[in-house]
């Protein structure tokens, strides 16, 4: 008996380690297909040359997609409607945030009207997020026909420590043929200040190709864990309709909840000539501000974008309290002056782009269901770079001197609100 647990316990170390060589050491083998899209250079932008660091599978990019780059509500919601409209067999919709409000009702009629025409509709939406959904909202999805799903409803004696988990992704998929995901929830306080919105800064991506079908399967993983409820999931191949080379990155429960990191990780450790971020609540752990720093000794220009007035004003706080050491370390820091600066997208030497729900903080990190895009494309990641640097151009530089001259009552309130990072 002894002997026999010896040897299960031997073949799971062997195990183990032959998959962190595998993934730290040994060089992966590329399908064909990508090798013939992806030149040399780019191939070791992501593994290396010998392999090390965080091992992005290749196996996980899909060639052949179509990108458009979406800036706030004004261009996301036309795009999103309207592909709802022209949806033909099933639409698949996640947001964090999911309002009653005027922006609200106009998706409910959009979803309602296609349920009616005999297209599968699901909605799922996060129970903290939504909290000012109305009860005549949900009736009205319903009574169309539309499956929901609120993720975790916080009832603290039913599910333990369940509640602190949300689902903050913001996915649409329709006919697992397009998909969109990015920073904007379902909310007015993202539709334009004309149309009497919050004009909040954000930005989205509309997919068309492989990878909205990999959207479409986060989604599906999430309903059938949820409800227990079987998803029909159509095989159908995807067509190829672009260039781009996309990757659909996930945290998902406890097991691969720093997958995102990681492949942030891999990135600004490899960047050669740039690195610009711009996201809403910006408290990036050790190891992420370690990287940020070795790049700036490295000769790399190193820009953040962060919000000026933020709509959750402790997580504001918690990441003021980092600026300091920033600045000190040569990061370029940027307050965006107009609303909330609520987009999480970032461009490594205009080369490897990233759009996605991921916050860079502790709660999207450890807590939360979060969904990135990681794009491999000069043409998409010169308009994302454009789009961030105008962005930087517009807005106010944060420089040591007067960073240093706040006041004690505002360094205290950062230091009380960092201590709590992880549940803000």
């Amino acid at each position: 008996m002894l002997l026999r647990l010896r040897r299960r316990r031997h073949g799971a170390i062997v195990s183990v380690w032959t998959r962190l060589l595998d993934c730290s050491i040994m060089p992966r083998r590329w399908p064909k297909k990508l090798k013939e899209v992806v030149p040399r250079r780019l191939r070791e932008f992501f593994i290396g040359e010998t392999g090390r660091g965080y091992c992005e599978a290749p196996s996980e990019f899909t060639a052949g997609n179509r990108l458009d780059l979406l800036i706030d509500g004004a261009q996301a919601y036309p795009a999103m409607l309207e592909t709802i409209a022209g949806a033909k067999t099933r639409v698949d919709l996640e947001s964090y945030i999911l309002n009653s409000d005027r922006t609200g009702w106009r998706f409910a009629e959009a979803l309602a009207e296609r349920a009616r025409a005999g297209v599968s509709v699901r909605v799922i939406y996060d129970s903290v997020g939504s909290h000012e959904l109305t009860s005549s909202y949900l009736q009205f999805l319903r009574n169309a026909g539309i499956q929901t799903l609120e993720y975790h409803p916080v009832a603290p004696w039913q599910r333990r420590w369940g509640w602190v988990r949300r689902d903050h992704r913001k996915i649409l998929v329709v006919d697992g043929r397009v998909g969109f995901t990015g920073g904007i929830n379902i909310s007015d306080e993202n539709a334009p200040l004309s149309e009497g919105g919050g004009g909040w800064r954000d930005t989205h991506v509309r997919i068309e190709g492989p990878a909205a079908r990999e959207l479409e399967r986060l989604f599906r993983s999430t309903w059938q864990r949820e409800t227990g409820r079987a998803y029909p999931f159509e095989a159908e191949a995807p067509s190829s309709p672009g260039n781009s080379l996309v990757r659909v990155v996930a945290n998902e429960e406890f097991l691969h909840r720093h997958r995102i990191r990681s492949a942030y990780l891999h990135a600004l450790n490899k960047a050669e000539r740039c690195i610009y971020l711009a996201n809403a609540y910006f408290v990036p752990d050790r190891g992420i501000r370690r990287a940020l720093y070795r790049a700036v000794r490295r000769g790399v220009d190193v820009r953040v974008l962060v919000p000026s007035i933020s709509d959750v004003p402790a997580a504001a706080y918690a990441s003021r309290r980092l600026f300091e050491l920033h600045l000190d370390a040569g990061v370029r820091l940027f307050a965006w002056p107009g609303p909330m600066l609520h987009a999480k997208i970032a461009v490594v030497d205009g080369t490897w782009g990233v759009v996605g729900s991921y916050n860079g903080d502790s709660r999207s990190m450890i807590h939360n269901l979060e969904a990135n895009i990681h794009v491999v494309d000069k043409e998409f990641c010169s308009r994302l770079e454009l789009s961030v640097v105008g962005d930087m151009d517009r807005s106010q530089e944060i420089v040591p001197p007067r960073w240093r001259m706040r006041p004690y009552s505002e360094r205290f309130l950062e230091r009380l609100f960092y201590l709590l990072r992880y549940w803000l």
